[in-house]
Order: C-alpha cells, then structure tokens, then sequence
C-alpha cells in the first residue's frame, strides 16, 4: 500500500542528494498541473541523471535527458513510497502549480 510523506523544508537537500545516487538506470515522467494551464506532460519517460535541491536558488532540479526541468520556489515537497520503495515525489510550487516527478519503476531504499 502506498503512503504519502510531507518532508520538511530542512530536509530537502539531503534527501535529493541521497536519492541522487541511486537513480542510474531510472526513467522518469514529469507531469504539470496548475488552474491556468491545465495538465500537461513536460516529460515523458526518460533517463534520469539526477535531483537536486539548490537551497541558494530555491529551487528543485530535475537532470533527465535532453532536459534540465526547474521547479522554482518550491513551497512543500511530498514523496510517495510503497514500503521503503520510492514511487514519486510530488513538488508544490509557490504558485500552487503541482508538479509531480513519477518513476517508472520504483526507488528502492539504499543499502545498509
């Protein structure tokens, strides 16, 4: 069963770091939502390098192929994991535009 966690503004940047290293070999689909734009798919299932939270710029970075995806302002950011199995992540811009990072395959935890 999936679960939804909210994390906490001091967190963001190691918890992107962390999963950072982990994510060779992934794919990713970035969808957008906002009131003014609708739904839309700004990226649809391609190889992921890398996630990152840049505390001076206050912003989220989304490092796929063929795209640097910036999420500016990020307001809260949610995860979606099944078990310890990372599913999505979910970033809340200051705008209230939704913009949800989807892994095809999930995330699992890192090695102990």
């Amino acid at each position: 069963m999936a679960h939804t966690k909210h994390l906490e503004r001091r967190e963001w940047g190691p918890y992107f770091d962390n999963v950072s290293k982990r994510l060779a070999g992934k794919t990713v689909a970035i969808e957008v939502a906002s009131l003014a734009l609708g739904s839309q798919v700004a990226a649809e299932w391609l190889p992921l390098y890398g996630i990152m939270y840049d505390h001076k710029n206050d912003l989220v970075a989304v490092m796929a192929e063929g795209i640097d995806h910036m999420i500016r302002h990020p307001r809260d950011i949610f995860v979606e994991t099944e078990g310890e199995d990372l599913l999505s992540m979910q970033v809340i811009q200051f705008d209230n535009t939704s913009q949800i990072i989807r892994l095809r395959e999930p995330l699992p935890p890192a090695a102990a």
